[in-house]
């Protein structure tokens, strides 16, 4: 008995209308923002151009750069140092540590920089000595507490309390038998924190943090409000001056943006390394992808 023969259908590939709808709208906007850019004449980017580079500008991103460093510095120090008080078996440690969180993540910075910097209108003098007894050596918090400081002390005190539940989640994130077992080979719990907990945290750690340090940058902007010269409030000083606002405000912009490009592609590496391990073989680089391409076209 002959086998009947079957008829093949023919393969239509699915179309997807929508996506070829949405591409147009988009690059249509694309166009239209870009025309507006460059046709808008109050833009003045004769002007963005001659304060791009200006003294006075570049003075104030040298202070965003050494602001956001040294805050994100002392926020992840004490955000672990938060971090391991909160896992303490101690309740009057791991309580301290809780409130100091739930203290400085209820309240904005704003208010945080504010407070810092009017505080030695308060506090007439700081004392170090014995506490409730004799102190050594008095001073004038005014020539403590500056603007810089109070900037420091804003700034880097909030960012603590996240880091504190980055790294406690990090922290988590590590199997217990990990603790365990370096604590049957009769290592302490700091030293198995530091060469067991926190380098395998790290993968979960530097992720969120990457994006902490780049709303660092963007949050040092915060402390025009103390009237710390950095790059919005150099910016601002500027344009009070000149009545160049917007241009002005682009040129801060652009400043943010080439700093925080700079971080993502460091945030990307930081990750890289730190996920060596996790899987066989990771990822190539961008600048290794474009080895890769040009070695193809060649061969």
């Amino acid at each position: 008995m002959a086998t009947p023969v079957r008829d093949e259908l023919p393969v239509v590939p699915v179309r997807y209308p929508g996506r070829w709808v949405a591409a147009v709208v988009v690059l249509v906007l694309i166009a239209m923002l870009a025309h507006w850019l460059v046709a808008t004449p109050g833009l003045h980017w004769d002007v963005v151009r001659d304060y791009l580079f200006n003294s006075s500008i570049l003075t104030g991103v040298r202070r965003t750069i050494v602001l956001t460093i040294i805050a994100m510095a002392t926020g992840i120090v004490l955000g672990i140092l938060l971090a391991v008080m909160r896992l303490s078996p101690n309740p009057i440690v791991s309580g301290f540590a809780w409130l100091y969180i739930w203290f400085f993540r209820g309240t904005p910075v704003l208010v945080q920089l504010l407070f810092w910097y009017n505080l030695p209108a308060v506090v007439h003098s700081l004392s170090v000595g014995v506490p409730f007894g004799p102190s050594w050596a008095h001073t004038d918090p005014k020539t403590i507490i500056t603007q810089f400081t109070a900037a420091i002390l804003g700034l880097g005190l909030n960012e603590a309390a996240y880091m504190a539940e980055i790294a406690r989640a990090g922290i988590l994130s590590v199997d217990e038998g990990q603790t365990e077992a370096a604590q049957s080979l009769g290592m302490t719990r700091l030293a198995t924190m530091r060469r067991i907990v926190l380098p395998q945290a790290m993968r979960v750690i530097i992720p969120p943090t990457g994006n902490e340090t780049i709303s660092m940058l963007k949050s040092t902007s915060l402390v025009f409000a103390i009237g710390y010269m950095e790059l919005l409030t150099t910016a601002q000083v500027i344009y009070g001056r000149t009545f160049q606002t917007i241009p002005l405000l682009l040129t801060a912009s652009i400043w943010y943006l080439a700093l925080t490009s700079v971080l993502y592609v460091g945030q990307y590496y930081v990750e890289r390394y730190f996920a060596r391990g996790s899987t066989r073989q990771l990822p190539p680089t961008p600048l290794q992808r474009v080895r890769m391409l040009a070695m193809g076209r060649t061969h």
